[in-house]
């Protein structure tokens, strides 16, 4: 859609809508973009950031009224740095700094005509090692993907406040850290990346994470994940891990159409697999070649390899298991975290029963008790081997850990079968 298609004629509850959704399209391919040009210009992360927000304030009250402008990504960019100048004219720490500094009009018309792309520097500082991993999500979601801190929250499941409170102590810890905005080198780069990658990886999983509602994934934080999953794989083509981080997003992206049929939640096993979008899957199995290609076996690229096994699978039945299985025991060299220890235990009872299963499963007690999933494989396997009565106490428990209101429904049918 256009800006002329935006502020074409038409009922004014259209014309908004037409042009929040080209807004929220513009701010993806720009915000990154113009809080990195600014705090580049500026030295500081904060007037660069809140000079953006304050430019979506105006774009989403002027575009509503007077229509969408003919170069948007100009407009946006024009508007953040006006707002910046204002902000460090009035506040007296930036006056003195201010004088010192080229007018901003010396900044290209619109951030995309930069030259290379500044968004994976930002997305660097904003997953620096310094800050806890709460507020490395919060301060990317804000300062990459261009959320508000009420969006932000609503996604996350957290508190406005304490969001906001987050990405204030981020900006400020990055400030007075002199925290680089730079994509790292040499060794530094592979933790610093998987850094990065895992905060995309959490992005994609807290669109599945909302309470109540049903189970359809909250689309615009998963397609924003997806995105910046391309971003990174296609700035940095020689790391493997990027692209096995974006063949498995796209691959649990391409399912989702099975996932969530009429708001209710499909596992794996019952999913309708002509459902599964195919053009997603071909473009995960390419970006999964690219990264063999490289040959730097990592966690993402293993995580993917199990997801491409399903992919292949015409039905549950014909999926390799033993495949499945030996991919999960190669991961555990990289990643031995309790979550996926639980997913190898339930290729371990597709392979080797659900007895052997529960043994491992029983093993992951004391990290997953508070986890519903945790609870759901117990029942599934107790109920296998014929102890009911336990399977039903396990499926209550996970009843009582999940607030998504499409899997209590269907933990509840299932209580209801035993």
């Amino acid at each position: 859609m256009s800006g002329e298609d935006a502020a074409a004629p038409g009922r004014p509850d259209d014309r908004a809508a037409a042009s929040d959704r080209l807004l929220a399209r513009v701010l993806r391919e720009e915000s990154a973009r113009i809080v990195a040009a600014l705090t580049s210009w500026s030295g500081s992360l904060d007037v660069a950031e809140e000079a953006v927000a304050g430019a979506i304030e105006v774009a989403l009250r002027e575009w509503r009224v007077r229509g969408v402008p003919p170069n948007p990504g100009a407009w946006l960019t024009q508007t953040a740095r006006h707002d910046a100048l204002d902000r460090m004219r009035r506040e007296k720490r930036y006056r003195e700094k201010l004088v010192l500094l080229a007018e901003p009009e010396d900044m290209p018309s619109s951030a995309a005509d930069a030259g290379p792309d500044e968004r994976l520097p930002l997305l660097f500082g904003c997953c620096h090692p310094a800050l806890s991993p709460d507020a490395q999500l919060a301060l990317t979601l804000r300062a990459i993907c261009g959320l508000t801190t009420a969006q932000i929250a609503r996604a996350t499941l957290t508190p406005e406040a304490t969001v906001a409170q987050r990405i204030v102590r981020a900006k400020r810890k990055i400030a007075a850290a002199g925290i680089p905005l730079r994509i790292p080198e040499g060794t530094e780069r592979a933790g610093r990346l998987d850094i990065v990658l895992t905060v995309v990886s959490v992005m994609y999983s807290e669109a599945h994470l909302v309470a109540g509602g049903d189970a359809a994934a909250d689309r615009d934080l998963a397609e924003d994940a997806v995105w910046l999953a391309r971003v990174v794989a296609h700035e940095l083509p020689q790391e493997a891990e990027a692209q096995g981080l974006l063949a498995l997003l796209l691959f649990h992206r391409a399912r989702e159409g099975a996932r969530a049929v009429d708001g209710e939640l499909v596992l794996l096993t019952d999913q309708d697999r002509s459902r599964w979008d195919p053009r997603l899957i071909a473009e995960a199995q390419r970006a999964l070649e690219r990264a063999a290609m490289l040959r730097r076996p990592g966690r993402w690229q293993l995580h993917a390899a199990i997801a491409a096994c399903h992919s292949d699978a015409v039905s549950d039945e014909a999926t390799d298991w033993l495949q499945v299985l030996t991919l999960y025991d190669m991961l555990l060299a990289y990643d031995r975290s309790p979550i996926v220890l639980l997913n190898r235990a339930v290729a371990v009872s597709r392979v080797d029963g659900p007895a052997r299963a529960l043994v491992e499963v029983d093993a992951l007690s004391e990290p997953l008790s508070g986890y519903y999933l945790w609870h759901a494989a117990r029942a599934r396997m107790l109920h296998a081997i014929g102890r009911a009565d336990e399977a039903l106490a396990e499926d209550l428990c996970a009843l009582e850990l999940t607030a998504n209101a499409a899997e209590r429904r269907l933990l509840e049918r299932r209580i209801g079968e035993r």
